[in-house]
């Protein structure tokens, strides 16, 4: 089964995660500047991207969570103040929304998309920054079963979910727990807003992850999950169970 595929390091360090250069769709955006790390069911892809300059979008070809890694990206819709989303926040720009995008100066990102069936009724258009500081509710975690040791105490705060992809996304956070080696239940990106986490492998090996990093956990990987201290990250969730 395909493992957990790392993003982006912070501390820069050579990825062994495969990238490929292309375009979502015809209509995307960051066409010239996308590099492709997953891709699967349910049209959904993952990666990471570079972009400077300006662009007006009169109708976004999809949906689309970004993390900024480095530098400064200026999103606008109509009527509505610039979201400045830099290193530590992100966005959900979902399809047929009218966006501007401004970069002075390079600026690099992490993403997770997924298109949507222009042949059913699209997505409310919006554009919903992300932060660190969320609005965190109390959320389930995980079942007794896969956990070794106490239950940990977990927050979420969803800010959109698109029933037609089961793609929905948001910031989570949750006090230390060890979880077993088990399938991941869902495809998961996650970009690592405070902490670290060890993802463990089914022979053994061990993935550590840390502030700043961005991770791809396919459905059905086998990964397990440690961590001594809190964590927190913005995320996106797909069933792609049919």
């Amino acid at each position: 089964m395909t493992t957990a595929l790392m993003l982006h390091r912070a501390d820069g360090a050579p990825l062994s995660t495969t990238f490929r250069p292309a375009a979502l769709s015809p209509d995307d955006p960051f066409a010239q500047e996308r590099e492709i790390a997953w891709e699967g069911p349910n049209a959904m892809s993952a990666g990471r991207a570079s972009f400077v300059g300006e662009r007006d979008v009169a109708r976004f070809p999809h949906t689309e969570t970004l993390a900024v890694v480095d530098g400064e990206l200026t999103l606008t819709s109509p009527g509505s103040a610039p979201h400045v989303i830099g290193p530590g926040s992100g966005a959900v720009i979902t399809s047929g929304t009218a966006v501007r995008i401004e970069a002075a100066a390079g600026v690099r990102f992490v993403f997770c998309a997924a298109a949507c069936n222009t042949s059913t009724t699209p997505t409310t258009p919006a554009l919903i920054p992300l932060h660190a500081d969320a609005d965190f509710k109390p959320s389930g975690s995980p079942a007794p079963e896969v956990l070794v040791g106490p239950a940990p105490q977990c927050r979420s705060d969803n800010v959109f979910t698109d029933e037609q992809t089961q793609y929905r996304a948001g910031t989570w956070d949750s006090t230390p727990y060890h979880r077993i080696v088990r399938a991941h239940p869902v495809n998961e990106f996650m970009y690592v807003l405070d902490g670290g986490v060890q993802f463990a492998g089914p022979d053994g090996s061990v993935l550590s992850v840390s502030t700043g990093d961005a991770i791809f956990v396919p459905q059905g990987a086998s990964i397990g999950w440690q961590s001594t201290e809190r964590v927190a990250k913005f995320y996106v969730v797909q069933n792609a169970q049919a």
